[in-house]
């Protein structure tokens, strides 16, 4: 694991700094609630150690954290009798991402809670959308 980064608020909070309201942990993944929550039981998901966007997550990391979202998410939807919910992650402060350390939201969701989702392109050219798939093809 990483060091962790004594300037990050998440950093602080897995070494027990600064107070949370812990969901989940093991030895590399730590679930706490949002203090700022989208939805009650709207909770967020992180590596313990300081990784700033999941680009920089190791793959045997990010292999743990799949089973662990999907555990978190199916444990907030029982717990909070949620329809649904929604698991994402902000990359890059393009993407709206606000703290440097890497984590995923779990949103719990209800049918009619008025969310909405971004909007979608719709009549794309055909012929924009293959010339994106090969360039991020030819990215990988």
């Amino acid at each position: 694991m990483p060091p962790v980064s004594e300037s990050c608020i998440f950093c602080r909070i897995a070494k027990g700094e600064l107070p949370s309201i812990k969901i989940y942990e093991d030895d590399d993944i730590l679930a706490f609630l949002d203090i700022n929550p989208v939805s009650s039981g709207h909770t967020l998901v992180i590596p313990k150690g300081h990784y700033e966007t999941l680009l920089d997550i190791p793959d045997a990391l990010g292999a743990k954290m799949t089973p662990a979202l999907a555990r978190i998410g199916r444990a907030i939807m029982t717990a909070t009798k949620a329809d649904g919910f929604n698991c994402l992650q902000n990359n890059f402060a393009a993407s709206g991402q606000i703290v440097f350390h890497s984590h995923w939201h779990v949103i719990p969701r209800f049918d009619g809670d008025g969310l909405k989702q971004w909007p979608h392109k719709t009549n794309v050219d055909a012929a924009a959308l293959q010339a994106v798939a090969e360039a991020i093809r030819a990215a990988l």
